[in-house]
């Protein structure tokens, strides 16, 4: 009997990738949820000589030798980001994007990103899609997988800086966690981005009623329940001493800090006290093997500060909390109403192979995307 050897995969836009359901924060959410449970447990590989690396990337000289070669601009870089992921979903994939933040002048997003999905057991292809969306909605949905177990669930009041994407998944997230939200503060660099998600608060969400413009980081941290920072890393290109900073004395008790962007802490703030947690402590001990130290200098993630004071004899690698064993139930969620929590959202190529995966079983459910051919039998075999 001849084999069949033809492989066919889909190709999903951005249209198909919404088609298929990208934007259901409730249930991305609940997928993240599941994927840190299956990375606690260690169902997983990501890059790197431990399987916790976040990818590789291509960077440009500031002064290239070469007349074709970019010149390093701020942001300008590709990057490839490979895992597995077991559990139901038993899928191998990667993310590839090229970035640039001189693409908003062309109209286009700093980051342009696609995904490619394959059967873990044979290599082929299965999906090629478009990633934007994916990423943004994963990454969004991480800090509500935080606030589901770490923030009080009477919370109402979300201090937000960056009014971007990233600030709009989180929030969405954080509804998805804390529905009680009724009131958001909100920081902008420019009028443009915080009318944009001004408008887009009150169009999604009604029961939200009180959109306050603030002028600074303290109004933005002060008296709010959920706080994030979401501001592009390329505006943190000075170095850790350019980070925005998070001082104590302003952050109310109970108060939950979700950091997927560049972020910083006052000695209060990194005292004992105050909860640390990330979302996948292999990979910061990745970063601390192949980045130099300090290594927050380099990386402007907040989890990275944590593993400086590792480093600096300040604290214990275990009073860093991985928020999968937080998911697992081998560690509490919040434990009393006071408890300050501060989570590090460094982003993990195993989120989008859960997300991915899930959208592209919907799509060939749905009868969603182009399927295209990669062959009907090999050229070389």
């Amino acid at each position: 009997m001849t084999p069949d050897t033809r492989i066919d995969f889909l190709y999903l836009s951005e249209q198909d990738m919404i088609a298929a359901g990208v934007t259901d924060m409730a249930a991305c959410v609940d997928t993240m949820e599941e994927m840190f449970a299956l990375l606690y447990r260690g169902d997983y590989r990501m890059a790197g000589p431990n399987n916790d690396s976040h990818g590789s990337t291509i960077s440009f000289p500031l002064e290239p030798a070469f007349p074709n070669m970019p010149r390093h601009t701020p942001d300008r870089r590709f990057m490839a980001m490979p895992a597995y992921l077991g559990g139901r979903f038993g899928t191998t994939g990667m993310k590839w994007y090229g970035s640039n933040i001189a693409n908003r002048e062309r109209g286009l997003p700093r980051s342009i990103l696609m995904f490619v999905l394959n059967d873990s057991d044979t290599g082929a292809p299965l999906a090629f899609m478009s990633a934007n969306l994916l990423s943004a909605y994963r990454t969004g949905a991480v800090p509500g997988v935080g606030a589901r177990r770490l923030a009080r669930p009477d919370s109402r009041v979300v201090g937000i800086m960056g009014p971007g994407v990233m600030a709009r998944t989180t929030f969405e997230a954080f509804m998805v966690a804390c529905p009680h939200i009724d009131t958001v503060k909100i920081k902008a660099r420019g009028r443009d981005s915080l009318n944009a998600f001004t408008r887009w608060v009150s169009g999604k969400y009604p029961d939200v009623t009180r959109i306050v413009e603030v002028e600074s980081l303290e109004e933005v941290v002060r008296d709010s329940d959920l706080v994030t920072f979401c501001s592009s890393h390329s505006a943190a290109s000075g170095g850790a001493a350019a980070y925005p900073t998070v001082e104590r004395q302003w952050v109310k008790p109970g108060a939950f800090l979700a950091m997927p962007s560049p972020c910083g802490m006052d000695e209060g703030m990194e005292a004992p006290e105050i909860r640390k947690v990330v979302d996948c402590l292999g990979m910061y001990d990745a970063w601390a093997e192949e980045v130099p130290k300090p290594l927050h200098h380099h990386i402007p993630v907040i989890g990275c500060r944590f593993m400086d004071m590792v480093d600096e004899g300040r604290m214990a690698r275990d009073d860093i909390h991985d928020l999968g064993k937080i998911v697992a139930g081998d560690l509490p969620g919040r434990t009393d109403e006071d408890e300050i929590v501060i989570m590090s959202v460094g982003g993990l190529p195993v989120e989008d192979v859960a997300w991915g995966t899930v959208l592209y079983r919907n799509a060939v459910e749905k009868g969603i995307g182009v399927s295209l051919n990669l062959w009907d039998q090999p050229a070389l075999r």
